[in-house]
């Protein structure tokens, strides 16, 4: 089986190893396709700190090629079900758990992506996943399946805010995320959505995909901007994960409005935030982070039903061995969604 593996810091290996086999209550997955997330560069470049080697890799969706014992009992899944694999893995068992909220799981362990523990991912010929972590896909195609993990974690950051029809809304950052989180909040009924985005082709993407205004940041005063296009702003979702960026999305919320941090930070990053305003306008900043199981099936739902669209995300397509410039691209901001086909 050949996978992608970093051995260090911006050191990645293609490796040819033995296929795994799956655990009496997993399934082992032909890997179709497998999106590049921002956290797999995060890995790749040192800012996020895992334990090498690892294949990283956590949005993919493939067909199951061999079922494990205690799977096979009930006939919930069999070789050759098209499925798409929900990364985090909880333990069930904690208080976050049990109350639903089980991205906050105390025990989380990751396929491929950032927990308290990693382990082996989908930029991988195969992989295997516990059969509770997998949804059937239907005759939805590979590409728009491995959309379900990052599509899982907005509908998870939209429930932070419980957002009500005809909210005013801005998205700082339209990367793939971003845009992601633009036709998510026309499917949820968002008043007007402005998006604050520097890079000319990824403000235009903005506005095919449903927003009412795309600004440059770099152009003028944003709060003024802002103002004059919408008046005030009731929530602001920072999708970049730079630390001024969030001191810039809580400027532009408006009193009783919500912040919400999406985007991943570096770990040791701080903000500095007007105590006073979090007082007297009663302005909350909100976190979120990664999906629950709810969020995972309620993602395929919509990509099967067409709600959201994302086939014009994807810019570049990549086998395994050309990984390394898919992370390179990324850093450069050059494109949207990179694709992985590892079976390629």
């Amino acid at each position: 089986m050949k996978s992608a593996t970093l051995t260090d810091t911006r050191t990645l290996e293609l490796r040819d190893g033995q296929r795994p086999t799956p655990g009496s209550d997993e399934l082992l997955v032909a890997v179709n396709a497998c999106g590049v997330c921002a956290t797999d560069v995060h890995m790749y470049s040192g800012s996020l700190s895992v334990d090498y080697p690892l294949v990283p890799g956590h949005e993919c969706a493939g067909e199951i090629v061999a079922v494990g014992d205690d799977v096979g009992d009930g006939g919930a899944f069999t070789a050759g079900d098209r499925v798409a694999i929900n990364p985090s893995v909880p333990c069930h068992e904690c208080r976050m758990c049990k109350s639903g909220r089980e991205n906050l799981c105390t025990d989380l362990t990751s396929i491929g992506g950032a927990a308290k523990h990693t382990v082996d991912g989908a930029f991988a010929e195969y992989v295997c996943a516990p059969a509770a972590n997998v949804e059937r896909i239907g005759d939805l195609d590979y590409r728009t399946a491995a959309f379900a993990e990052p599509l899982g974690c907005c509908i998870n950051g939209l429930d932070q805010i419980d957002l009500t029809s005809g909210e005013t809304v801005v998205v700082v950052g339209a990367g793939a995320i971003g845009l992601l989180l633009v036709g998510l909040l026309r499917t949820s009924g968002a008043g007007a959505v402005v998006v604050s985005e520097p890079v000319a082709e990824r403000r235009e993407a903005a506005l095919e995909l449903g927003a009412d205004h795309a600004v440059d940041p770099t152009e003028g005063d944003l709060e003024s901007t802002v103002d004059d296009l919408v008046g005030p702003v009731d929530v602001v979702i920072e999708a970049v994960g730079v630390p001024a960026l969030v001191e810039q999305a809580h400027a532009l919320t408006g009193p009783g409005g919500r912040t919400l941090v999406f985007g991943v930070p570096p770990e040791d990053a701080t903000v500095e935030l007007p105590a006073f305003d979090l007082f007297f306008e009663e302005r909350e900043v909100i976190g979120t982070y990664s999906l629950t199981p709810d969020t995972f099936a309620r993602a395929v739902r919509l990509l099967q039903t067409g709600r959201v669209d994302v086939d014009a995300l994807v810019t570049d397509e990549f086998g395994l061995d050309e990984l390394g410039t898919a992370f390179d691209q990324m850093e450069n901001r050059e494109g949207l969604k990179k694709m992985v086909y590892p079976q390629r």
